[in-house]
This record gives structure tokens, C-alpha cells and sequence, in this order.
């Protein structure tokens, strides 16, 4: 999609068509073409699972790439391929056809060892289940990525470390165990170990599903202060209007495929087409 020109909007509570058509030149811009960066793309990417009278599509050629320092959701009905799409163009999944890059690195084709060191260096998670290690203090659980990777952290990365702690509240808090902190506090600690080496781009898996509403907005402030303050590329999931009026820009996934691709929206905005969407499914 041209960045500089918003992309055309139809009514809220019109019709969405079942298929849009999304070639590279729409979400993939062609060479020579000015366009923000990419730090995440995929191309005519399709997962199915079965075989025969029983194959089901998850993702069906979608064509789509995710803008470098940017916060994007990712929404759309149950079963419409969001998931599927995030745990492959995190090197979780493998595709059943197509081609998915990190940055200039095509993974679709990777080994699972090259693919396990690209995830521990190059891409963060955040989880809806906060994933903490219960039998590490919260320093530790920050630190763990630097032990899964065989080394320990420079004296840059240190003080990275202690601007996080400092910045998300929890410099007062490295001593407890997880199950000492609140929902909020956990997940921030989980932001915050996504984010200490730096990685390119962070995926995060209904963040604030298993949080009350106060404590969501307070990590999507953090989210979105990710994206503002440090450049943070993030791909978030959700089913949730609220968190997705935090992002920049949100797709929606229809059937397994990409049937908009909207900027910024209010929380009434996309909780409208979301209705529309299941209206016509």
C-alpha cells in the first residue's frame, strides 16, 4: 500500500467482500517504489492442514508486510488465520506454500536449528499466559534470553536492561518471584524480556487476554510506547476492538485471507467492522 496515501475506506456496516485482491504492489512495495522499510514480509503464503475431501486452508495466498518501527495488529473473526500467520512469520510454523522473510532473510526454507537461533536473536514474544519461569526472580527471567543464547549480557545491553526495569515499574520489584506480581506487572516483565535484546520485531499473542481492563490498557500503553520511544516493530493478535485502537495500523483476516488493511482506527471503528465481518461470514 502507497504510504503515502491512506488506504480507501468503505463503510463500516457495508458488505466486505470475501476476497481483496492484496498484490505486491499493494502491501509489498515493487522495487523503486518509495515505501516505509520492511521488517517482516510474506508472499502468496498459504498453510493447510489434511488432505483431500479433508483439507482445511488456514492461509490461502496472502501476500502482506509488516512496516519497520511500527505497532500492527492483527484481527479478524475465530479461525480466519491470525494465529496460523503470526506462528509463521515468527519461524514457529512452516508454510505449505509461499515465502516468508525477516527482514532481508527468506526463513521459509530454514533448518529448525537455524530457525531456533533466529528466534532467540532476532524476534521477541509476548504471550496471553505471560510465559515467566516460576522458579526465577524477575531479574533472572529478564536475563534468560541472554542464558538460552550462551552469553551474557554487554555493559550496552546492561544498562538497556536497567532502563527497562526503570521505565515499566519494575526496578523495585527484581528480587520477587512471578507469582508475587499482579497480571499487569507479569506481563510487563514479559515486555520487558521480549525486549532486552533488542530484537526486530516483537510478536505478541492477545497480550492482555488473560488481564482485567485496567491492567490491558496499562500494557498497551507499554506497547505503544515500544513502537514510539524506541522503534519497536510490533505485530500483535487479537480478537480485542480496545487493544487494536492502541496499534497504528490494523489488518483484518477473513477465511484465511487479507481482506483490509485500515490505519489507525478507534475502538468503535473496528468493533463495527468486526460485526460486519462476522455478518457476512
Amino acid at each position: 500500500m502507497d504510504a503515502d496515501a491512506p488506504p480507501a475506506r468503505c463503510g463500516l456496516l457495508d458488505p466486505i467482500p470475501s476476497v481483496v485482491s492484496m498484490d505486491l504492489t499493494t502491501s509489498i512495495p515493487t522495487s523503486g517504489a518509495p515505501a516505509p522499510s520492511l521488517v517482516a514480509r510474506v508472499e502468496a503464503l498459504t498453510k493447510s492442514y489434511g488432505a483431500h475431501g479433508a483439507r482445511v486452508d488456514a492461509l490461502r495466498e496472502v501476500t502482506l508486510g509488516i512496516r519497520r518501527g511500527e505497532f500492527t495488529a492483527v484481527m479478524g473473526p475465530s479461525g480466519s488465520g491470525k494465529s496460523t500467520l503470526m506462528h509463521i512469520m515468527a519461524g514457529l510454523d512452516s508454510p505449505t506454500s509461499g515465502r516468508v522473510w525477516l527482514g532481508d532473510t527468506e526463513i521459509s526454507g530454514l533448518d529448525d536449528e537455524k530457525l531456533t537461533l533466529l528466534r532467540r536473536r532476532r524476534v521477541g514474544f509476548v504471550f496471553q499466559s505471560f510465559n515467566l519461569v516460576p522458579t526465577l526472580d524477575i531479574e533472572g527471567n529478564l536475563l534468560l534470553p541472554f542464558e538460552l543464547d550462551g552469553r551474557s549480557p554487554s555493559a550496552r545491553e546492561l544498562e538497556w536492561i536497567d532502563e527497562l526495569e526503570s521505565t515499566l515499574g519494575l526496578d523495585q520489584r527484581l528480587t520477587h518471584r512471578p507469582h508475587e506480581l499482579s497480571g499487569g506487572q507479569q506481563q510487563r516483565v514479559a515486555i520487558a524480556r521480549a525486549l532486552v535484546t533488542r530484537p526486530e520485531l516483537v510478536f505478541a499473542d492477545e497480550p492482555t487476554g488473560n488481564l482485567d481492563s485496567r491492567s490491558g490498557r496499562e500494557v498497551l500503553r507499554v506497547l505503544q510506547a515500544a513502537t514510539r520511544d524506541y522503534g519497536q516493530s510490533i505485530a500483535m493478535v487479537t480478537h480485542d476492538p480496545v487493544a487494536a485502537s492502541h496499534a497504528d495500523r490494523v489488518l483484518f483476516l477473513a477465511d484465511g485471507r487479507l481482506v483490509d488493511d485500515r490505519a489507525r482506527m478507534d475502538a468503535a471503528e473496528i468493533a463495527q467492522y468486526m460485526l460486519a465481518m462476522e455478518g457476512v461470514a
